[in-house]
């Protein structure tokens, strides 16, 4: 919430300053006449260039955030059929892939959402795990056809880890394309310069609504850049799903 309070004071303020920097230097054969209607379609079309672009933009991020949303809870799904498939499995077997399916569970919960927060990468570690899991289930000897079927399918349920898994690390990686970016940038300063371009007047109830103008943009592209990363910032994909996965896993215990 402070950083909210923030970007609102700073984006009022911007705009407040372009608006009276850009009255004092303009002409003063700029200032709105009664028949000047050009200018007020040229406002229209950069204000409706913003809005487009902003749909689109909001639209796009909210896209990839249920991605990554979807691809955790994927992951976590097919990490708890794994641990359960590890229960039907004779000993040391049992033990030692149970353990190594939650040892994977509590590094991406724990150390990998840090690192994807602050470093935009998946960890080493968890990876590390991830491949240990694979080997250990891998090594299995299955002593009769039921075991075999089960070995199999385990692998498979890693299999889908390891998409999952993939997805998610390209979901930390993506963003914006860039060129919707200079879209978005370039609409922004048009909007923001429009006031000086139309004519308007420096008055108390101008500067007011400069402000307010101010300050829904900066939250718009606040909103837009915490969107962006769905796995950084103040909107993060929660770990829900594999906290889940950690509870059941005693369950099954």
């Amino acid at each position: 919430m402070v950083q909210e309070l923030i970007v609102c004071v700073v984006s009022a303020a911007l705009a407040v300053t372009v608006f009276v920097a850009g009255i004092r230097l303009r002409p003063k054969s700029w200032h709105l006449s009664e028949d000047d209607t050009a200018g007020e379609l040229v406002l229209d079309v950069v204000r409706n260039l913003f809005i487009a672009v902003v749909a689109f933009v909001v639209v796009l991020c909210w896209q990839q955030y249920d991605n990554a949303q979807t691809h955790t809870i994927d992951e976590a799904k097919a990490l708890t059929e794994t641990y359960w498939l590890a229960h039907t499995m004779p000993e040391p077997e049992h033990q030692r892939i149970q353990g190594l399916v939650r040892e994977y569970t509590e590094r991406v919960a724990g150390e990998e959402w840090t690192v994807m927060d602050h470093e935009g990468r998946l960890s080493r570690s968890a990876q590390q795990s991830l491949d240990a899991l694979r080997d250990a289930v891998q090594s299995v000897q299955p002593a009769d056809e039921s075991a075999a079927d089960n070995r199999t399918e385990a692998l498979e349920k890693l299999e889908d880890v390891a998409d999952s898994r993939h997805e998610r690390e390209m979901d930390v990686r993506r963003g914006i394309p860039g060129f919707i970016t200079i879209a978005l940038i370039f609409g922004t300063i048009l909007l923001v310069l429009s006031p000086v371009f139309s004519g308007i007047r420096v008055t108390t109830s101008s500067i007011l609504m400069i402000a307010l103008l101010g300050v829904v943009i900066g939250l718009t592209l606040w909103e837009i850049r915490n969107l962006d990363r769905p796995f950084s910032g103040s909107t993060l994909v929660p770990k829900d799903a594999f906290e889940q996965a950690l509870v059941r896993y005693g369950q099954i215990s």
